[in-house]
């Protein structure tokens, strides 16, 4: 990957930041709680514009009322709305809710399907919670998520001189070996949480501050 004028552009060793995320975070635990694609998938639509602790939050009680997507797809917008108001859009978010429950029932037998292309073509989820889905619920990885932790890691590693996440993630596809796609993600939003902020990243605290091209300036 070049710069406009051909400059060469220092990056990360792939396997390298793997390995080094992996033995400092270890197995990575998705941050939404769930217990089935169905609960992950309302909880995904739910996480647009939204902390994933404010959702954890939410979830319990709307599961406790809509146990299944055939309940859900009987659930008043009104209702889904009540209980949902605190992780904001919840009007739009509602709508998409109730309609998926029913899309799913009627076409899939109540259940997530497997499916990445069926998957965004589904009310609330785009390619980005359908890489989710698949990785979370599924543990495949036809692609690679990108939010904005990995965005902005993705930059400041080398990978990737785009904003666009679409984008990003086909620079990343060719860059990350595909064995590692899986928790590629969850180990970035992990380290942009801890260390890699947005405004005050903690270079002189991070174990990748000897490699990373963005602490060696």
């Amino acid at each position: 990957m070049t710069t406009k004028n051909s400059t060469k552009i220092k990056t990360i060793d792939p396997h390298e930041l793997y390995r080094l995320l992996k033995k400092h975070y270890g197995i990575p635990k998705p941050p939404l709680k769930f217990r089935n694609p169905e609960e992950l998938a309302i909880a995904v639509i739910l996480s647009a514009q939204c902390t994933d602790e404010r959702v954890n939050a939410v979830t319990p009680e709307l599961f406790r009322r809509f146990p299944d997507m055939k309940a859900l797809a009987q659930a008043s917008i009104e209702e889904v709305e009540q209980l949902i108001y605190s992780t904001g859009f919840y009007r739009n978010k509602a709508r998409n809710i109730v309609r998926l429950a029913q899309i799913v029932v009627e076409n899939y037998n109540g259940h997530i399907p497997p499916d990445f292309e069926v998957l965004q073509k589904l009310p609330g989820i785009g390619r980005k919670s359908a890489n989710v889905i698949m990785n979370m619920a599924f543990q495949k990885a036809p692609g690679i998520v990108v939010d904005t932790h990995v965005l902005r890691l993705s930059r400041r590693f080398g990978y990737s001189e785009g904003k666009n996440p679409r984008k990003t993630e086909r620079e990343l596809m060719q860059i990350i070996p595909k064995r590692y796609w899986l928790n590629f993600s969850l180990y970035l939003i992990y380290h942009g949480r801890k260390y890699c902020r947005a405004r005050k990243p903690l270079c002189s605290e991070c174990f990748l501050n000897k490699i990373c091209p963005a602490a060696m300036r």
